[in-house]
């Protein structure tokens, strides 16, 4: 893989990294609340369900880190793929903007993955 693709992959697991800790850790803490946009009582009724959804930006983020340690094109391309996937769906029924935080940078990973 190019020196590209290992930057724009290796940022795209850090994203998660911090979705995964931001979700699991800061949800129902100013931090995450303002992040998220949520109020006090949201927050702390959703608190389980990130805790949830950050474990899966974790795996994310854990598969993309296994790709790039062992040098497996294959491996990035399905994470980063699953990533495209969330980040698409995220936007269409949670927020336009995931598709820009999310989705945007594994498409440009994966093209670089794939291409370079």
């Amino acid at each position: 893989m190019s020196l590209i693709a290992i930057i724009l992959t290796a940022f795209v697991a850090l994203l998660h990294v911090g979705f995964m800790v931001l979700e699991m850790f800061f949800w129902t803490r100013p931090l995450g609340r303002k992040v998220f946009r949520l109020d006090p009582k949201l927050a702390q009724d959703s608190a389980k369900l990130a805790m949830n959804q950050g474990l899966y930006n974790g795996f994310l983020a854990a598969g993309l880190v296994w790709g790039l340690l062992i040098g497996d094109r294959a491996i990035c391309l399905f994470f980063l793929g699953c990533v495209v996937i969330a980040g698409l769906f995220g936007a269409a029924t949670v927020k336009r903007s995931i598709l820009y935080v999310q989705a945007l940078p594994a498409i440009l990973a994966a093209v670089a993955v794939h291409y370079f």
